[in-house]
């Protein structure tokens, strides 16, 4: 479980790959390839084989691509990693441009030659994102051509670590809430309801959630790798590796899913002849949409029918990741009394943050996993939103800076994510001002009410407003949904400017993370899981409203917040927060630390 902080590839990756993977281009008469930053799996976090963009560019974030043309090279990031990608890419081989602001498509207009051929693999694609690709291609005169094997692969060779081989294993219904078959049925029923007779799932928390299973082949998620095929009736074809396969999962699907090899599933998708068949095109690679549509399936383009149900979450669920986060909050308080005792005296350096952190939830007995690597941001570092110490990088805290530690743990009952940000010594005004001003934010989205129907789009101005008053903003989105005993990162739901068409529901868990970031300086973030609640009737109302609970259970740093700057409801509002805090995360902690707590949660 423990977080490394050696650097995984370094700017000398481009150096030493690139000029294999142009001599693979010509050997396939290709004039570039395109390489996302997603796998076969459509996955944000990869397991090191499938880790392309990083083996070729050296970046390693969350989210990129990158274009090889004969004679130059772009790599793409979005505004968290403007500062972390110029660290890792050699810039006199890679141009580095805005992954969102025009892309990758607006970079093969300009950069493709008429005639020319840029190769993509078709099994790291999807639908909906060639198509802008292709449209891009062909205002340039150029052609995007399949290829498999791709050139990447081919220049990696045997030096590309194995595919992940990680147990699958049954997730108990004591904590899935709902077995696996009353979720299948449940599924299939709404597939015929929408004329179709089959889907092709490949989301691997899809696959999770509907086989009630749990796996290991995604670093920080318990995620199988697999691919399934689910029929109205309820019945399904598993696809896993064999070596996956435990004694015991045969008898936990049951009679009504045959278990079936990787290499079955090009047959198995011959077999849907004739049928309807709905594929998610934001979520599946092209390559099955080819495969269905050359077997003579009908397809059917929709969202993924596991992703909508498997946000929200069931009571079992949500009473389960009410106790992950009281565990999680008694061990998140044991380092935060560290840091406001021994940190105050002599502060860490970020690493030693990391670890110390690490410690005090290993001592619960129940993690299973960091949900990602610890962000530990001190000085200028914290105005990095997805920064990730290593030991080049480390810096140590000191006094008058502030120390942002956003982090979580994986528990068979929940899945945790968790920021908050703490003044080492004396933090200075503005520090303050800025902070109260995030905090003011991150209040409003916590009590808001809102009727069926409303889209965190909708809410995520409440977040803002605060600093947009004083003309500051953040450049990440102030919400995404999370899993239960899955990824960190879920859809269909988020808070955010883009706009978003899926509404929030009940049991459906989200962040609530504004934050300010001053570039080279120091970063504010202060993050709460929530959970949307049950419709309530309001006294007087026309309509019942919903509302968010927090799940998060932590002390947010008092020294920061300028009381004169909060409304009575705030206060109000923060102090029932710690009251509650203190009396959940109370009992579980040290003498000392439960007195540190009484003091740190007292009114303010």
């Amino acid at each position: 479980m423990r977080q490394t902080f050696d650097e995984s590839t370094d700017p000398s990756f481009g150096a030493k790959h690139v000029p294999l993977i142009r001599q693979a281009m010509a050997e396939q008469g290709l004039d570039g390839f395109l390489i996302p930053h997603e796998d076969e799996h459509q996955n944000e976090y990869l397991p090191a084989a499938n880790d392309r963009l990083a083996w070729a560019t050296g970046f390693t974030g969350s989210a990129g691509a990158a274009v090889i043309l004969r004679d130059r090279a772009a790599v793409f990031v979005d505004g968290r990693y403007t500062i972390q990608v110029r660290d890792q890419v050699d810039q006199s081989l890679f141009e580095i441009r805005d992954l969102v602001d025009g892309g990758v498509p607006a970079y093969l207009e300009q950069a493709a030659a008429p005639g020319q051929a840029i190769g993509y693999d078709p099994r790291l694609h999807s639908p909906d994102a060639l198509y802008h690709l292709k449209t891009a291609a062909a205002k340039a005169g150029a052609e995007l051509r399949p290829v498999t094997p791709n050139p990447l692969d081919k220049a990696w060779g045997e030096a590309r670590p194995p595919q992940p081989t990680a147990p699958v294993v049954p997730h108990p219904l004591e904590y899935a809430g709902e077995d696996s078959s009353s979720k299948r049925h449940r599924i299939g029923e709404s597939l015929a309801a929408r004329g179709a007779e089959a889907a092709v799932i490949t989301a691997p928390a899809s696959i999770a959630w509907l086989f009630n299973i749990r796996g290991g082949d995604v670093i920080r998620s318990p995620l199988p790798l697999g691919q399934a095929v689910l029929n109205a009736d309820g019945s399904a074809r598993l696809f896993l590796d064999p070596q996956k396969v435990t004694p015991e999962l045969p008898a936990w699907l049951g009679n009504e899913v045959r278990l079936e090899t990787s290499e079955d599933l090009p047959q198995a998708l011959t077999e849907l002849r004739g049928k309807r068949v709905v594929v998610d095109p934001a979520q599946s690679a092209s390559w099955y949409f080819e495969a269905l549509s050359g077997a003579g399936a009908e397809v059917l383009r929709g969202d993924d029918p596991c992703a909508l149900p498997r946000a929200c979450k069931n009571p079992v669920e949500i009473e389960g990741t009410r106790r992950a986060h009281a565990r999680d909050g008694a061990a998140l308080s044991r380092f935060l009394h560290w840091l406001a005792t021994e940190g105050q005296v002599n502060p860490p350096d970020e690493i030693e943050a990391v670890t110390k952190l690490e410690g005090f939830r290993e001592e619960t007995g129940a993690i299973k996993d960091l949900s990602f690597d610890t962000i530990a941001g001190a000085l200028g570092n914290g105005a990095i939103c997805h920064y990730r110490p290593t030991r080049k990088n480390n810096k140590r805290a000191t006094m008058g800076s502030l120390l942002l530690v956003d982090s979580g743990g994986q528990y068979l009952d929940g899945t945790t994510d968790v920021t908050r940000t703490v003044a080492i010594g004396e933090p200075t005004q503005e520090m303050r001002e800025r902070f109260t001003l995030v905090l003011k934010g991150h209040l409003a989205l916590s009590r808001v009410m809102f009727p069926a129907g409303t889209t965190g789009s909708a809410l995520d101005a409440l977040a803002r407003v605060p600093l947009w008053s004083h003309g500051l903003d953040y450049d990440h989105g102030t919400g995404h949904g999370v899993g239960s005993y899955l990824g960190v990162h879920e859809g269909p739901q988020r808070i955010s400017k883009a706009p978003n068409t899926v509404a929030l529901r009940p049991g459906m868990i989200v962040s609530n993370e504004p934050g300010y970031y001053k570039e080279g300086e120091y970063g504010i973030r202060i993050e709460n899981l929530q959970v949307v609640t049950q419709p309530q009737e309001i006294k007087g109302g026309e309509r019942p409203m919903m509302a968010f609970e927090a799940l998060t259970l932590a002390p947010i740093d008092r020294r920061l917040v300028v009381k004169e700057m909060l409304t009575d409801e705030e206060r109000h509002q923060f102090d029932a927060y710690h009251a509650r805090v203190l009396g959940v995360v109370g009992p579980q902690v040290p003498a000392d630390v439960r007195a540190w707590l009484e003091e740190v949660c007292a009114p303010l």
